[in-house]
C-alpha cells in the first residue's frame, strides 16, 4: 500500500486536503490525523469492515475498544444514551481531552466498541480533526496512530515511522498540544462515576465541576476504556523508574537517557530536564522514540511525585511503558 502524506495548517486546514482524507474515510479507508492529545488512526466508526482495518494496521487486540470522535454533542446523542451528567460534562469540557463512556446504541458496531455494551466517545479540540469528522459525515473511530504497544505519536514523523505502507493517508498537522491521551470516565451510573484512565484532563477539574469524587474501577469496569489492559506506550528499550531520594536504577551511563523534573544523581549520556509536568507529558512519547533511535540501552524516567493535574496521567503512562 502507498501511503499518501499531506502537510496541513492546524489553524486553517486546507479544505481540499480535508476532503481527500474524508473521502478515504467514506470509502472504508484509514487516515491518520492530529488531535490535541496524540495523533489518531481514523476509520468510519459505523463501518465494521473499516474498523477491522484499524486493528490489523496497528496489530491491536480486537477486544480493546476504540474511541468514537464526534464533531458535536448532537452527533454523540445518536451514538450513546447520554444522561444529564454526561450532557453537562460535554457542554463544559468539549471540545477537549475528556472521553465519556456510556451505554451504546445499536448503531455503533460491536467491532468498534470491543464487543462491549458501552462506547467511548469524545470531541477533539483540533480543527483538523473536527473538519475531517464534518466532511466525512460520520463519527470517526480513532485509537493512537502507532503500532500496538509502541509510544503514542505526537508528531508526523512518529506516525510515518509506524504506519507508512499500512494505511491510506497521513495528515501532517505538526506537534500536538497535550502529548498524552484523553482522560476516560464512565458516566453510566451518575451516582458513581469511574475514572477509567487518567490523561490530558485533570481529575480535580472534573471533580470540582461535579462536586463529587470520582471512583476507581474494578478490573471488569476498566475493560470499558481503551489503553488499560495491555502493556502500552513502550519504546523498544527498557524504561526504568526512579523516585527521588531512592536508589538510582543501575544502568550503563554511556548508553542511558534520562527524563525528569530534577537532575539525576549521576552523569548520563543524555539528560533532559523539564520545567513542569505539562512539559514532561508533552515530550514523554517523543523522547521515548528519540532515545530509542539513538540506540541507547535504557531510559530512566523520574516518577512524578505530585498526583494532581496532568501528572496523574503521566504516572499512568510511565507505569505502562515500564511494564511495572
Amino acid at each position: 500500500m502507498i501511503t499518501i502524506t499531506a502537510k496541513i495548517d492546524k489553524s486553517n486546514p486546507d479544505k481540499n486536503i480535508i476532503l481527500k482524507a474524508a473521502d478515504i474515510i467514506k470509502n472504508g479507508g484509514l487516515t491518520a490525523f492530529p488531535t490535541e492529545t496524540v495523533y489518531g488512526l481514523g476509520a468510519d466508526a459505523l463501518n465494521p469492515e473499516a474498523v477491522t482495518k484499524i486493528y490489523l494496521a496497528k496489530g491491536r487486540p480486537s477486544d480493546n475498544p476504540l474511541i468514537l470522535h464526534v464533531e458535536n454533542i448532537s452527533q454523540a446523542e445518536n451514538l450513546v444514551f447520554m444522561n444529564d451528567t454526561a450532557r453537562k460534562l460535554a457542554h463544559e469540557f468539549w471540545p477537549g481531552p475528556l472521553t465519556l463512556v456510556l451505554p451504546a446504541k445499536n448503531i455503533v458496531p460491536l467491532k468498534t466498541r470491543g464487543n462491549l455494551s458501552t462506547a467511548a466517545i469524545r470531541m477533539p479540540n483540533n480543527q483538523i480533526a473536527l473538519s475531517l469528522i464534518h466532511y466525512a459525515e460520520t463519527p470517526i473511530a480513532a485509537p493512537s496512530a502507532n503500532l500496538s504497544g509502541r509510544p503514542s505519536p505526537t508528531d508526523f514523523q512518529s506516525v510515518y515511522s509506524d504506519m507508512n505502507g499500512r494505511i491510506d493517508m497521513i495528515l501532517d498537522g505538526g506537534r500536538v498540544n497535550v502529548g498524552i491521551e484523553s482522560t476516560v470516565i464512565d458516566v453510566t451510573d451518575e451516582k458513581n462515576i469511574l475514572l477509567l484512565r487518567p490523561g490530558g484532563m485533570s481529575r480535580k477539574i472534573i471533580e470540582d465541576f461535579l462536586s463529587m469524587k470520582l471512583s476507581l474501577p474494578d478490573n471488569n469496569s476498566k475493560k470499558r476504556s481503551p489503553g488499560t489492559r495491555y502493556k502500552h506506550y513502550s519504546p523498544s528499550i527498557p524504561v526504568k523508574i526512579w523516585q527521588i531520594n531512592q536508589k538510582f536504577p543501575e544502568c550503563d551511563i554511556n548508553s542511558t537517557g534520562y527524563l525528569g523534573i530534577n537532575e539525576p544523581p549521576v552523569t548520563l549520556k543524555d539528560i533532559k530536564i523539564f520545567s513542569n509536568y505539562n512539559e514532561y507529558a508533552h515530550e514523554l512519547f517523543a523522547d521515548f522514540r528519540r532515545l530509542e533511535n539513538m540506540n541507547f540501552s535504557c531510559i530512566i524516567v523520574e516518577w512524578p511525585m505530585e498526583n494532581s493535574g496532568i501528572s496523574e496521567g503521566l504516572r499512568d503512562r510511565i507505569i505502562r511503558a515500564s511494564g511495572s
